[in-house]
């Protein structure tokens, strides 16, 4: 890492629930809402981004681990904002509050955890895995 990640570094992103993120199971009973894994994955890409200003250009970050409640439905067409703090540095661990909010009221709240790594020594893994 070029730097650690201080305390309280935060990252912020926003995005548009289109019927690509909407739930896949919504008929003329149910509203077509942000589905949950599309929620969960903008709040790991907040936190990736936000991990991304401390890290050298071998270096990536993975989610290791996710713990989200979902809170309230998001109708498609909202702007939902999401925001990830670090509230822990453990060598290459770096665990993130996260939090979301779609103009109205907030949809989510959790923690999540990433581990910064090796891109070179990531691939290699990979490449024996695959040949084995």
């Amino acid at each position: 890492m070029t730097s650690v990640p201080k305390l309280g570094l935060t990252g912020e992103q926003r995005f548009v629930v289109d019927a690509g993120k909407r739930i896949t199971f919504a008929d003329e009973r149910m509203p077509p809402v942000l589905a949950t894994p599309w929620l969960i994955a903008h709040l790991e890409y907040t936190a990736r981004d936000a991990l991304a200003t401390c890290l050298e250009e071998h270096e990536r970050s993975v989610g290791t681990y996710v713990e989200v409640e979902h809170l309230a439905p998001t109708l498609e067409g909202a702007t939902v904002t999401c925001r990830a703090r670090v509230i822990l540095v453990d060598q290459m661990v770096v665990t993130f509050q996260i939090e979301a909010h779609d103009g109205v009221e907030p949809i989510a709240r959790g923690l999540h955890r990433r581990r910064v790594i090796d891109v070179d020594r990531f691939r290699r893994r990979l490449q024996r895995k695959q040949g084995a």
